[in-house]
Parts: structure tokens; C-alpha cells; sequence
């Protein structure tokens, strides 16, 4: 993690909208690439990640591996903020081709580059005009389509990382 940046995940709740036995929210979060989530259920596939009080987001880093889970790869991930469910609103769509890796999406523009891997595309490059951070109570990433038309999904890892906090925060 960039020394500017801090992961916020262990301070929320993850719900997922489906998953196999064994294969869920402990495996998504346990620090293992080896491991993955794989969804049970119907698209989008969904991944909830709620705090208790907003908070300042500045990316997600999502890991994914098509070399491993060829059809089980998203291809399409649409990254919603709000409140709760009721009021989310799209703020990134992300494209993915053959990812192999952490792909480190920015939620607002940083005062350093970050560059996307080779690949990946983010629909709005212009991230709405936030700067260094957005602030959020609720994180949804919806998995649109997977790769070669695959129903279920895999996600091997997830880290919300937000601004440390410098001083009162």
C-alpha cells in the first residue's frame, strides 16, 4: 500500500449477493490470492461493503486472474456509492481484458499518476471531478459479465484503501 494510503476493509461489513460453500466473504478478504470468492446465483453478482459512518475512499484493488479462472473472470465491474442499497449511483465502470493481477481503480484523481495495468479501462478517466478521495457510507461492486460469457464469478481479493489520517481526519 502506497505510504499516503491506509485499507479500511476490516472497518466495514461485506455482504455478497451469492456464493458456493466455502468459497465467500472470508476468502474475498483473507489476504490469499489463492483463494477466491465464486458467486451462486444469477448476474449481476455483487459485493457490499458498508461502514458504519462515511468515510474517505480513494481506490479499490481488486485481484483477479484469467490465466486461472478463464470464464469465472469479470469483464465488466460497475463500482456504485451511496448511502445504503437505495440510493447508490454509478461512479466508475471498469473494463477488463485477461487481467492478471491487482488492478488498483482510483475513485478520485490523486496528485501522483496511477496507471491503469494494460488492458483495463475506466469509463470515466475523469473520476466526476472528485480529488484524493470520495466519501462514502456504502460501496457496491456489481460484476456485469465475466469473460467468454461465464455465468459465475471469481474475485480472489478486495482492499478499499482511503487518505491516512493526518491530524484530525
Amino acid at each position: 500500500v502506497d505510504e499516503e494510503l491506509r485499507d479500511l476493509g476490516h472497518e466495514a461489513a461485506w455482504f455478497l449477493s451469492s456464493a458456493k460453500p466455502g468459497n465467500g466473504v472470508e476468502q474475498l478478504r483473507d489476504g490469499s490470492t489463492e483463494s477466491f470468492w465464486q458467486s451462486d446465483g444469477p448476474q449481476p453478482h455483487l459485493i457490499n461493503i458498508q461502514f458504519q459512518r462515511k468515510v474517505k475512499v480513494s481506490e479499490i484493488c481488486i485481484f483477479v486472474c484469467f490465466k486461472v479462472d478463464e470464464s469465472y473472470t469479470p469483464s465488466r465491474i460497475s463500482i456504485r456509492i451511496g448511502t445504503a442499497h437505495h440510493d447508490l449511483q454509478e461512479i466508475q465502470q471498469l473494463e477488463l481484458k485477461e487481467p492478471d493481477g491487482w488492478i488498483n481503480v482510483p475513485l478520485a484523481k490523486s496528485r501522483g499518476d496511477t496507471e491503469l495495468p494494460s488492458g483495463c479501462t475506466l469509463r470515466d478517466p475523469e473520476m466526476g471531478g472528485a480529488v484524493d478521495f470520495i466519501r462514502t457510507h456504502f460501496i457496491q461492486l456489481a460484476i456485469l459479465t465475466n469473460h467468454q460469457n461465464g455465468r459465475d464469478t471469481h474475485v480472489r481479493q478486495i482492499k478499499v484503501h482511503g487518505p491516512r489520517r493526518r491530524g484530525h481526519g
